[in-house]
Protein backbone atom coordinates (compact mmCIF):
# COMPACT_ATOMS: atom_id res chain seq x y z
CA UNK A 1 0.00 0.00 0.00
CA UNK A 2 1.21 3.57 -0.12
CA UNK A 3 3.05 5.44 2.36
CA UNK A 4 0.92 7.30 5.07
CA UNK A 5 0.86 10.51 4.92
CA UNK A 6 3.21 12.50 7.44
CA UNK A 7 2.22 16.59 5.79
CA UNK A 8 -1.15 17.44 4.67
CA UNK A 9 -1.05 20.23 2.33
CA UNK A 10 -4.20 22.84 3.04
CA UNK A 11 -4.06 24.03 -0.70
CA UNK A 12 -7.71 23.71 -2.07
CA UNK A 13 -6.22 22.87 -5.38
CA UNK A 14 -3.78 20.30 -6.69
CA UNK A 15 -0.07 21.20 -7.08
CA UNK A 16 2.12 20.64 -9.79
CA UNK A 17 5.90 18.73 -8.31
CA UNK A 18 9.42 20.14 -10.32
CA UNK A 19 8.99 17.47 -12.60
CA UNK A 20 5.70 18.26 -13.97
CA UNK A 21 3.89 15.52 -12.06
CA UNK A 22 0.62 16.12 -10.84
CA UNK A 23 0.53 15.30 -7.15
CA UNK A 24 -2.75 14.31 -5.34
CA UNK A 25 -5.20 16.75 -4.33
CA UNK A 26 -4.85 17.87 -0.51
CA UNK A 27 -8.52 18.01 -0.02
CA UNK A 28 -8.49 14.42 -0.20
CA UNK A 29 -6.52 14.17 3.39
CA UNK A 30 -8.59 16.91 4.92
CA UNK A 31 -12.01 15.04 4.19
CA UNK A 32 -11.77 12.97 7.96
CA UNK A 33 -15.61 14.40 8.83
CA UNK A 34 -16.74 12.87 5.32
CA UNK A 35 -14.86 9.54 5.63
CA UNK A 36 -16.00 9.16 9.26
CA UNK A 37 -19.68 9.93 8.86
CA UNK A 38 -19.38 7.23 6.39
CA UNK A 39 -17.69 4.80 8.75
CA UNK A 40 -20.32 5.48 11.05
CA UNK A 41 -22.90 4.72 9.01
CA UNK A 42 -21.91 1.66 8.01
CA UNK A 43 -20.81 0.33 11.54
CA UNK A 44 -24.65 0.11 12.53
CA UNK A 45 -24.70 -0.85 16.29
CA UNK A 46 -26.41 -4.17 16.45
CA UNK A 47 -24.67 -5.95 13.61
CA UNK A 48 -21.53 -7.54 12.68
CA UNK A 49 -18.76 -5.31 10.42
CA UNK A 50 -20.70 -7.51 7.15
CA UNK A 51 -24.02 -5.92 7.57
CA UNK A 52 -25.06 -9.87 8.93
CA UNK A 53 -27.81 -8.84 11.78
CA UNK A 54 -26.88 -13.04 13.55
CA UNK A 55 -23.85 -11.70 14.84
CA UNK A 56 -24.60 -8.85 17.10
CA UNK A 57 -21.90 -6.30 18.36
CA UNK A 58 -21.61 -4.44 21.76
CA UNK A 59 -20.08 -1.50 21.98
CA UNK A 60 -19.75 1.72 23.70
CA UNK A 61 -22.07 3.85 21.73
CA UNK A 62 -19.54 4.45 18.89
CA UNK A 63 -18.08 1.71 16.69
CA UNK A 64 -15.98 4.17 15.08
CA UNK A 65 -12.73 5.42 17.07
CA UNK A 66 -9.83 8.04 16.40
CA UNK A 67 -8.48 8.49 13.04
CA UNK A 68 -5.34 6.76 12.79
CA UNK A 69 -3.96 7.95 9.05
CA UNK A 70 -4.66 8.38 6.04
CA UNK A 71 -2.67 7.09 2.85
CA UNK A 72 -2.77 8.63 -1.22
CA UNK A 73 -4.05 6.05 -3.47
CA UNK A 74 -3.68 7.33 -6.70
CA UNK A 75 -3.82 11.38 -7.84
CA UNK A 76 -7.45 11.08 -7.16
CA UNK A 77 -8.41 9.27 -4.11
CA UNK A 78 -6.92 8.70 -0.46
CA UNK A 79 -8.14 5.69 2.02
CA UNK A 80 -8.40 7.60 6.01
CA UNK A 81 -8.43 4.77 8.77
CA UNK A 82 -9.96 4.99 11.78
CA UNK A 83 -10.13 2.21 14.90
CA UNK A 84 -12.99 0.15 15.57
CA UNK A 85 -14.63 -0.64 18.85
CA UNK A 86 -15.71 -3.98 17.85
CA UNK A 87 -14.92 -6.56 20.15
CA UNK A 88 -12.79 -9.50 18.85
CA UNK A 89 -11.13 -6.60 16.60
CA UNK A 90 -8.71 -5.39 18.11
CA UNK A 91 -6.02 -3.97 16.04
CA UNK A 92 -8.66 -3.56 12.84
CA UNK A 93 -9.30 -0.40 11.18
CA UNK A 94 -12.24 1.08 9.38
CA UNK A 95 -11.33 2.09 5.96
CA UNK A 96 -12.80 5.04 4.09
CA UNK A 97 -11.85 5.19 0.52
CA UNK A 98 -12.37 9.24 -0.76
CA UNK A 99 -12.29 10.19 -4.57
CA UNK A 100 -12.61 13.35 -6.21
CA UNK A 101 -12.47 14.12 -9.81
CA UNK A 102 -11.14 17.65 -9.92
CA UNK A 103 -9.95 20.78 -8.01
CA UNK A 104 -13.51 22.15 -8.36
CA UNK A 105 -15.47 18.69 -7.70
CA UNK A 106 -16.34 17.75 -4.19
CA UNK A 107 -14.77 14.76 -2.04
CA UNK A 108 -17.48 11.40 -2.26
CA UNK A 109 -16.89 8.44 -0.28
CA UNK A 110 -15.86 5.11 -2.75
CA UNK A 111 -15.83 2.50 0.01
CA UNK A 112 -16.21 1.46 3.65
CA UNK A 113 -14.42 -1.65 4.54
CA UNK A 114 -13.08 -3.12 7.77
CA UNK A 115 -9.45 -4.15 7.50
CA UNK A 116 -6.88 -5.60 9.79
CA UNK A 117 -4.19 -3.39 10.88
CA UNK A 118 -0.21 -4.16 11.21
CA UNK A 119 -0.92 -6.03 14.72
CA UNK A 120 -4.20 -7.30 14.22
CA UNK A 121 -4.99 -10.75 14.76
CA UNK A 122 -5.73 -12.49 11.82
CA UNK A 123 -6.52 -15.90 10.83
CA UNK A 124 -3.65 -18.46 9.55
CA UNK A 125 -3.29 -18.09 5.65
CA UNK A 126 -5.71 -21.36 4.00
CA UNK A 127 -3.83 -24.35 3.22
CA UNK A 128 -5.36 -27.42 2.07
CA UNK A 129 -6.43 -30.52 4.16
CA UNK A 130 -3.60 -32.38 2.40
CA UNK A 131 -0.88 -29.73 3.77
CA UNK A 132 -2.07 -28.88 7.08
CA UNK A 133 -1.93 -33.05 8.20
CA UNK A 134 0.82 -33.59 10.01
CA UNK A 135 2.59 -36.96 11.56
CA UNK A 136 0.62 -37.91 14.27
CA UNK A 137 -2.36 -36.50 13.82
CA UNK A 138 -4.49 -39.84 12.36
CA UNK A 139 -5.79 -41.90 14.98
CA UNK A 140 -7.95 -44.86 14.57
CA UNK A 141 -10.77 -44.72 11.96
CA UNK A 142 -9.32 -42.00 9.99
CA UNK A 143 -8.78 -41.93 6.85
CA UNK A 144 -6.30 -40.09 4.89
CA UNK A 145 -6.34 -41.56 1.22
CA UNK A 146 -3.39 -40.57 -0.82
CA UNK A 147 -4.51 -38.95 -4.40
CA UNK A 148 -3.54 -40.57 -7.60
CA UNK A 149 -1.36 -37.93 -8.77
CA UNK A 150 0.78 -38.39 -5.37
CA UNK A 151 4.44 -38.05 -6.57
CA UNK A 152 5.68 -40.41 -3.86
CA UNK A 153 4.16 -43.11 -5.92
CA UNK A 154 4.59 -45.03 -8.69
CA UNK A 155 2.79 -47.57 -11.04
CA UNK A 156 3.25 -51.21 -9.05
CA UNK A 157 4.19 -52.91 -12.57
CA UNK A 158 6.82 -50.47 -13.44
CA UNK A 159 10.72 -51.31 -12.08
CA UNK A 160 12.03 -48.93 -9.23
CA UNK A 161 14.86 -48.28 -7.42
CA UNK A 162 14.23 -51.96 -6.30
CA UNK A 163 13.75 -54.05 -8.76
CA UNK A 164 15.11 -57.89 -8.35
CA UNK A 165 13.41 -59.84 -10.25
CA UNK A 166 11.69 -62.06 -7.31
CA UNK A 167 10.48 -58.61 -6.09
CA UNK A 168 8.98 -57.28 -9.66
CA UNK A 169 7.64 -61.01 -10.29
CA UNK A 170 5.49 -60.28 -7.24
CA UNK A 171 4.46 -57.18 -8.54
CA UNK A 172 3.37 -57.49 -11.99
CA UNK A 173 -0.32 -58.84 -12.13
CA UNK A 174 -0.77 -60.06 -8.66
CA UNK A 175 1.02 -57.25 -6.70
CA UNK A 176 -0.07 -53.81 -5.24
CA UNK A 177 -1.21 -51.24 -7.67
CA UNK A 178 0.97 -48.70 -6.55
CA UNK A 179 4.67 -49.11 -4.91
CA UNK A 180 7.11 -46.07 -3.80
CA UNK A 181 8.50 -44.15 -6.33
CA UNK A 182 12.20 -42.69 -6.23
CA UNK A 183 10.57 -39.50 -5.26
CA UNK A 184 8.73 -41.36 -2.49
CA UNK A 185 12.20 -42.72 -1.36
CA UNK A 186 13.87 -40.07 -1.06
CA UNK A 187 11.42 -38.40 0.89
CA UNK A 188 11.56 -41.05 3.49
CA UNK A 189 14.95 -41.33 3.59
CA UNK A 190 15.99 -37.51 4.36
CA UNK A 191 13.04 -37.98 6.98
CA UNK A 192 14.20 -40.91 8.87
CA UNK A 193 18.11 -39.10 8.33
CA UNK A 194 16.97 -36.10 10.37
CA UNK A 195 14.71 -37.89 12.85
CA UNK A 196 14.70 -39.01 15.96
CA UNK A 197 16.60 -42.24 15.16
CA UNK A 198 18.80 -41.01 13.02
CA UNK A 199 22.94 -40.47 12.90
CA UNK A 200 22.61 -36.39 14.50
CA UNK A 201 20.66 -37.45 17.43
CA UNK A 202 22.32 -37.13 20.86
CA UNK A 203 21.43 -41.05 21.68
CA UNK A 204 23.63 -41.75 18.50
CA UNK A 205 26.75 -39.40 19.68
CA UNK A 206 27.28 -41.35 23.34
CA UNK A 207 26.26 -44.89 21.83
CA UNK A 208 28.99 -47.26 22.34
CA UNK A 209 28.48 -48.12 18.35
CA UNK A 210 26.66 -47.94 15.45
CA UNK A 211 23.69 -49.58 14.45
CA UNK A 212 25.17 -50.99 11.44
CA UNK A 213 27.11 -53.39 13.59
CA UNK A 214 24.52 -54.76 16.17
CA UNK A 215 23.16 -57.83 16.16
CA UNK A 216 19.33 -56.50 16.54
CA UNK A 217 20.03 -54.46 13.28
CA UNK A 218 17.56 -55.96 10.86
CA UNK A 219 18.88 -54.25 7.36
CA UNK A 220 15.87 -53.07 5.00
CA UNK A 221 15.49 -54.67 1.43
CA UNK A 222 16.28 -53.16 -1.66
CA UNK A 223 17.71 -49.33 -2.03
CA UNK A 224 17.46 -48.53 1.42
CA UNK A 225 19.12 -51.31 2.74
CA UNK A 226 22.88 -49.27 2.68
CA UNK A 227 21.40 -47.05 5.18
CA UNK A 228 18.18 -47.96 7.13
CA UNK A 229 16.94 -50.78 9.04
CA UNK A 230 14.60 -51.97 11.68
CA UNK A 231 15.33 -52.38 15.73
CA UNK A 232 14.64 -55.58 17.19
CA UNK A 233 15.69 -55.13 20.61
CA UNK A 234 13.06 -54.51 23.31
CA UNK A 235 14.81 -52.47 25.96
CA UNK A 236 16.08 -50.27 22.97
CA UNK A 237 14.39 -46.61 23.00
CA UNK A 238 14.25 -47.70 18.55
CA UNK A 239 12.59 -51.22 19.01
CA UNK A 240 10.42 -51.53 16.26
CA UNK A 241 11.53 -48.00 14.45
CA UNK A 242 13.44 -47.53 11.27
CA UNK A 243 17.02 -46.32 12.63
CA UNK A 244 19.88 -45.22 10.46
CA UNK A 245 23.03 -47.65 10.28
CA UNK A 246 24.86 -44.55 12.30
CA UNK A 247 22.00 -44.48 15.24
CA UNK A 248 23.03 -46.05 18.07
CA UNK A 249 21.72 -46.81 21.89
CA UNK A 250 23.30 -48.09 25.07
CA UNK A 251 21.33 -51.31 24.23
CA UNK A 252 23.93 -52.21 21.37
CA UNK A 253 24.63 -55.75 21.21
CA UNK A 254 28.43 -55.56 21.05
CA UNK A 255 28.58 -52.51 23.73
CA UNK A 256 30.43 -53.96 27.17
CA UNK A 257 30.39 -53.02 30.88
CA UNK A 258 33.32 -52.83 33.15
CA UNK A 259 32.88 -55.06 35.96
CA UNK A 260 36.59 -54.84 37.35
CA UNK A 261 36.48 -53.37 40.66
CA UNK A 262 36.61 -49.19 41.46
CA UNK A 263 39.04 -49.87 44.38
CA UNK A 264 42.51 -49.53 42.95
CA UNK A 265 44.88 -52.53 43.73
CA UNK A 266 48.76 -52.59 43.39
CA UNK A 267 50.55 -54.82 40.88
CA UNK A 268 52.77 -55.76 43.48
CA UNK A 269 52.11 -56.53 46.85
CA UNK A 270 54.16 -56.54 50.15
CA UNK A 271 53.15 -59.09 52.94
CA UNK A 272 54.50 -56.69 56.42
CA UNK A 273 52.87 -58.97 59.15
CA UNK A 274 55.80 -61.04 59.23
CA UNK A 275 59.39 -59.64 59.86
CA UNK A 276 62.89 -61.47 59.18
CA UNK A 277 66.04 -60.28 60.49
CA UNK A 278 69.71 -61.47 61.03
CA UNK A 279 71.44 -60.59 64.20
CA UNK A 280 74.44 -58.63 63.85
CA UNK A 281 76.22 -61.66 66.56
CA UNK A 282 75.52 -64.17 63.16
CA UNK A 283 78.73 -62.67 61.72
Amino acid sequence: MPAPISDVETASAPSTAAGGERRPDPKLAGAVDTARAAAEEEAVIGTDPTGSPVLVMETNGEAVGEHVGVEYESEHAATHYFETTYRGYVGWRWAVTVATSGPDDPVTVSEVVLLPGPEALVAPEWLPWSERIRPGDLGAGDLLPSGQDDPRLAEGTLPGDDDPVTELAYEVGGGRQRVLSREGRLEAAERWESGEFGPDAETARLAPGPCGSCGFFLPLAGAMRAAFGVCANSVSPADGRVVHVEFGCGAHSEGEVDTSSTIPVAEVVYDDTSLDFESRDAK
